[in-house]
């Protein structure tokens, strides 16, 4: 970058005129030299106007002591500057400052620096979003296996397209207690949860019931344990019929109508998800994806939600992690147990930070998932997105990224992303580094015939 003056009047922002190099871009970090000190920037915004040099302006990030180091709590004003790269050292000891460590990619802007994100910030949520073909997925993959790798924080993901199944596959996670539970795996990796255990409002939520608008069926709910005891479920609603009230007859039909004894996630004797869970293995994937009822899945992503926060006060911290969370947290639910998850996921996001319970949401659709579980989030990761409803209900969200920074991301390559929050240093553009482990649901491809005319990989 050929070097340009700068000024900051106030030691916060500063801007700068005649940089002569297309290179200049939003992100990209600078230094400034004045009166024998430097200062480490980062350019927000960058005007091109045709046949002139560019200018544009930024925010100051910390000063460069002459050992290398960034005090991030001290900026200085200044008249004029010379602005200039900054040196990868620089950008690595402002991720020092910050307790970056755990390298995810490469930044875009400037010389190639690898980029970090800070373990610890992730007792904030996190909102991670990026539209189909972004490299979602699979950058979310890169991320959870650092944290793995380097933090004892254990994590249960709530994974629909069987995308995190192979986590344990390989070397790379060696040593690593991760449970992977699916509705097809013997025991013990089956995958089930009891209705018994399930609170009442819970309980009613599977049956379609309403505390007031189905109150006779929701009292005899109320009393089903202690009326029939421990029935296996195929004893159940012959028995609710033999008690010959109306409620239980019509609670009995109600069962039955829904095939609810018949479903396969229920556990029996066998251990169930929650109990897994609280084991607290350093991962557990959940398979929901798995379940031939779609009512299945969200059973179990209640049953553990539920679990986790009725021991709430027990403060063991716990990553969840919600893939594809536009299915769980929509903001116009389409019946009552799609309501009972989702604001189970609002309560959490609300109040369960403090407890240790610490969400991770991954979504195409930002739009599609209810916003007072997007407002609470305070790191963001964010890939190509191209639909401008939901990049304008993100910049309204997450006000402290530069909208230039957000503009980048329709035109975002995949595996690229932007990062802000409390988990860098200063909002980062990366180029996403490559997992350890096998993505589990990756894209099928298009089988190709060989030059001879004959088939490869169609079978």
């Amino acid at each position: 970058m050929t070097q340009s003056t700068a000024t900051s009047p106030d030691g916060r922002l500063f801007r700068f005129d005649d940089v002569l190099t297309p290179a200049v871009e939003p992100g990209a970090f600078v230094t400034l030299h004045h009166d024998g000190i430097a200062q480490l920037g980062q350019i927000d915004d960058v005007d091109h106007p045709g046949g002139a040099g560019a200018h544009g302006a930024g925010r100051l990030l910390g000063v460069v002591s002459p050992d290398g180091n960034v005090d991030t709590r001290d900026t200085r004003a200044f008249r004029a500057a010379d602005l200039s790269d900054a040196l990868p050292t620089t950008v690595e000891a402002l991720q020092a400052s910050a307790g970056a460590t755990l390298g995810i990619g490469t930044y875009l802007s400037g010389p190639k620096t690898q980029a970090a994100i800070a373990a610890h910030r992730f007792n904030r949520h996190t909102f991670w979003c990026g539209q189909s073909g972004s490299g979602k997925t699979y950058a979310l993959g890169v991320v959870l296996e650092q944290l793995l790798i380097h933090t004892a924080l254990p994590m249960v993901i709530l994974d629909p397209n069987a995308d995190f199944v192979r986590l344990g596959d390989g070397d790379a996670l060696a040593g690593r207690d991760i449970r992977i539970l699916r509705p097809s795996s013997p025991d013990p990796d089956s995958l089930r949860v009891r209705f018994v255990d399930l609170p009442t409002r819970s309980k009613g939520a599977v049956l379609h019931l309403h505390p007031l608008d189905d109150r006779a069926e929701y009292n005899e709910l109320i009393h089903l344990e202690e009326t029939l005891g421990g029935l296996a479920p195929e004893a159940i609603v012959p028995a609710l019929r033999s008690r010959g009230t109306q409620a239980a007859v019509d609670l009995a039909a109600r069962i039955e109508n829904l095939g609810l004894t018949g479903w396969p996630v229920w556990a029996g004797g066998r251990a169930t998800a929650n109990e897994i869970v609280e084991s607290r293995p350093d991962a557990t994937v959940l398979d929901l994806g798995g379940f031939a009822n779609p009512d299945e899945h969200l059973v179990v992503a209640m049953a553990v939600l539920d679990d986790l926060w009725a021991r709430r006060e027990s403060r063991r911290p716990i990553l969840i992690v919600i893939d594809e969370a536009h299915n769980l947290c929509s903001p116009e639910p389409a019946d009552p147990l799609h309501t009972a998850v989702r604001d189970r996921i609002v309560q959490i996001a609300a109040e369960g930070r403090k407890f240790g319970l610490w969400l991770l949401l991954s979504t195409q659709r930002p739009s599609r998932v209810h916003q007072s579980i997007v407002s609470q989030c305070d790191n963001l990761a964010l890939m190509k997105m191209t639909s401008p409803l939901d990049l304008d209900e993100l910049a309204s969200i997450f006000g402290f990224v530069p909208p230039s920074m957000f503009a980048r991301s329709p035109r975002f390559r995949q595996g690229e992303a932007l990062f802000a929050g409390g988990f860098v240093a200063a909002p980062a553009l990366v180029a996403m580094g490559t997992r350890l482990t096998p993505e589990g649901g990756a894209d099928v491809r298009v089988p190709v015939r060989d030059s001879h005319g004959g088939g490869q990989g169609g079978g």
